[in-house]
């Protein structure tokens, strides 16, 4: 145990509570974001005002000025040229939606992180560790905007380099509030044996994936090749390499990219799966059910060309595998050395 005065071991269940709410806000909110991005919302509000676009249009002169300022941008004059207000309304409230959730995470984060820190029921450690989580959300909100620049001047969607980037990074600060809070008043070593190791780099394929993910959501890559297991009639369908240099069919060949995320799928559950069979443990259990599920949603998700209520359910999906592979990855680094996890 690590050594905490009475006062933040008193603080220890309101603290960790605060934290898996902040985990539980930010997996909202990448559910938001990912209904924004498949209802095409995303370039709907094309500025970025941290404080007073807090507020949205009030009056039907604001709506008007709100659309107007759409349609200068070519998503409006390629795509939805004619768009009603009514349909502009759909879409605007769910980008102003995620924006208002990101600035409630924000409060939600910050207001008890200063009262916790300032009144010493943080440790050294968990203060410090806090301060880089909200300076990483700071970051993301501005990697936010710098994603949807990316389809206000030359193109018709974000960039799905920029979109990828800041689902990552979302799902990186989502993983490290979980981490802390799991691993609050106790202590971990460092990987030391083949299992733990093993558990980490399982983390690290999550987090991979979900990048992968990314690139798939930009590329609008789950729209087409709708058949498994064979994808455009053969397990390895021709046009994987057609784009020249090489490199950029990884991120903007849409057949590559959902390749590599169906065959990162399939390594990440055959890992799973040998990572269970070895360990036994009620933690490996678990994350080998998460995984088969999500794996059932994936395909169920493709088959049906990613209805938004699926396409909903595989993302959210995606963060609880995560959540089960760090609980398992802690309940390995908890132990003394020797020590059975089962």
């Amino acid at each position: 145990m690590l050594l905490l005065d009475a006062r933040q071991r008193a603080a220890l269940p309101v603290v960790r509570f605060w934290l898996y709410f902040s985990a539980f806000l930010i997996f909202c909110m990448v559910i938001v974001g990912g209904a924004t991005r498949l209802t095409d919302s995303g370039l709907s509000i094309t500025e970025w005002q941290p404080i007073l676009g807090a507020i949205p249009p009030l009056t039907e002169a604001d709506w008007l000025q709100a659309l107007e300022k759409y349609r200068q941008i070519p998503e409006y004059q390629l795509i939805n040229k004619g768009m009603s207000l009514e349909d502009f309304k759909f879409i605007y409230w769910w980008e102003w939606a995620h924006r208002f959730l990101g600035r409630i995470i924000g409060l939600v984060f910050f207001v008890p992180f200063a009262f916790f820190a300032l009144t010493g029921r943080l440790s050294r450690g968990t203060t410090w560790r806090c301060g880089v989580l909200f300076v990483l959300g700071g970051l993301q909100g501005a990697l936010g905007w710098y994603m949807v620049s990316s389809g206000l001047v030359d193109r018709v969607d974000v960039s799905q380099y920029r979109l990828s980037a800041h689902l990552t990074l979302a799902t990186v600060i989502f993983a490290a509030i979980l981490w802390v809070a799991i691993g609050l008043g106790g202590k971990r070593h460092a990987p030391r044996r083949g299992m733990e190791w093993a558990a980490l780099a399982l983390v690290a394929l999550i987090l991979l994936q979900v990048a992968a993910g990314g690139f798939v959501a930009g590329l609008d890559a789950g729209m087409g090749y709708n058949t498994w297991p064979l994808m455009d009639g053969a397990l390895v369908p021709p046009g994987l390499m057609i784009m020249e240099p090489g490199w950029r069919n990884l991120f903007e060949n849409a057949m590559t990219v959902q390749f590599n995320h169906r065959l990162l799928a399939y390594v990440i559950t055959l890992a799973v799966v040998a990572y269970a069979v070895a360990t036994r443990t009620q933690t490996a259990a678990l994350l080998l059910a998460a995984v088969l599920l999500q794996v059932v949603f994936g395909i169920w998700t493709l088959l049906w060309q990613v209805p938004l209520w699926l396409g909903l359910v595989h993302q959210g999906g995606a963060l609880i595998v995560l959540a089960a592979a760090l609980w398992n990855l802690d309940a390995l680094l908890r132990q003394s050395p020797g020590q059975d996890p089962r």
